[in-house]
């Protein structure tokens, strides 16, 4: 295991600011904690993030997620767990944070539009990007949870 290589926060301390500034307006989303959580640590699974796929599963526990979905993320295809709002939000993280394989085709947009208004869906594109930034902040600075 490697050690942080820089500490962004006192180097860089402006865009540190932009980007909290941009978790604050996520914040007020229209889409409910829960599920910001639960995009937050699929996308981060998805790209071998540790410390984030940590950070929020934490975070997901003490907001009340149920530990049995949370060990069920990787598969939620196959499980009963989830909501198709919720199966809609991840389908459309899969699809963002892996965009150089898959793109992201017309007929999944739908599917996923199926559950989100313009709004939602907006935020939730913007939550998914951003998640994917902290995603390689933290795998390029290599950080590790503690």
């Amino acid at each position: 295991m490697s050690t942080q290589r820089i500490r962004y926060d006192e180097v860089a301390p402006h865009v540190l600011k932009a980007m909290l500034g941009l978790e604050k307006a996520l914040a007020e989303t229209q889409l409910e904690p829960s599920l910001r959580e639960l995009v937050k640590i699929r996308a981060s699974q998805l790209n071998g993030c540790a410390y984030c796929v940590d950070m929020h599963s934490s975070d997901a526990l003490k907001a009340g997620e149920q530990t049995r979905r949370l060990l069920s993320l990787t598969t939620w295809h196959e499980t009963p767990f989830f909501s198709a709002r919720e199966r809609a939000a991840l389908l459309w993280t899969e699809t963002l944070t892996l965009v150089s394989e898959r793109h992201a085709p017309d007929e999944i947009y739908q599917q996923v539009a199926e559950h989100f208004n313009e709004r939602e869906l907006a935020e939730l594109t913007f939550a998914i990007a951003t998640i994917n930034a902290w995603n390689r902040i933290g795998i390029g600075l290599a950080m590790q949870p503690e």
